[in-house]
C-alpha cells in the first residue's frame, strides 16, 4: 500500500513538473512574440512615421496618455497625430527593458526607456528621454495591438 501511495506521488509531482515547464515555454513563445511587435513597431516609426506606426499598431479601443490627456480610441488618436505640427527630423527609439504576459496569453506588457529627438525652432537639437509602459492584448487574428501607451 506504501508503495501505490509513494507511486501515485512521484506521478502527480512529475505531471505537475511536465504542466509547469510547458506553461513557462509558452509564456516564453508569447513574450518573443509582444518583443517582437515592439520591435516592428519601432522600426515602422523610423521608416515610415510616428503617426503611421502608432496607428497601425493600435487596437481600435487604444488609449494614448499625450500631454495629460488620454486619447481614447483609434479616431481620438488620429485626430491627434493630425493636429500635430510636422518636424521634420523627430526621431523616436525606444527598447523594452522588461516584458511580461499574463498566463492566459491574451494581455502582456512592456516598459523601458525611450528617447525623443528633434530639431528646435533655434536649430538646435533637443532630445527628450523617459520611460514607457505600454499594455499589449492578443487580437482576435493572434496578433499583439497596444490597448494603452
Amino acid at each position: 500500500m506504501t508503495h501505490l501511495i509513494y507511486t501515485g506521488l512521484i506521478i502527480t509531482f512529475s505531471l505537475i513538473h511536465t504542466m509547469s515547464s510547458a506553461q513557462i515555454n509558452i509564456q516564453e513563445k508569447w513574450k518573443k512574440e509582444i518583443a517582437d511587435t515592439e520591435k516592428a513597431f519601432a522600426t515602422m516609426a523610423q521608416e515610415k512615421g510616428l503617426s503611421f506606426a502608432f496607428l497601425h499598431f493600435a487596437a481600435e479601443d487604444a488609449v494614448l496618455n499625450r500631454n495629460d490627456s488620454l486619447l481614447m480610441g483609434k479616431t481620438a488618436i488620429a485626430n491627434w497625430f493630425e493636429q500635430q505640427p510636422m518636424t521634420p527630423g523627430a526621431t523616436l527609439t525606444w527598447s523594452p527593458d522588461y516584458i511580461d504576459v499574463s498566463s492566459s496569453g491574451d494581455l502582456g506588457y512592456t516598459y523601458g526607456r525611450y528617447l525623443f529627438g528633434m530639431t528646435g525652432p533655434d536649430g538646435q537639437k533637443v532630445q527628450r528621454r523617459g520611460v514607457f509602459h505600454t499594455v499589449w492584448k492578443r487580437q482576435t487574428d493572434g496578433s499583439w495591438k497596444y490597448v494603452w501607451d
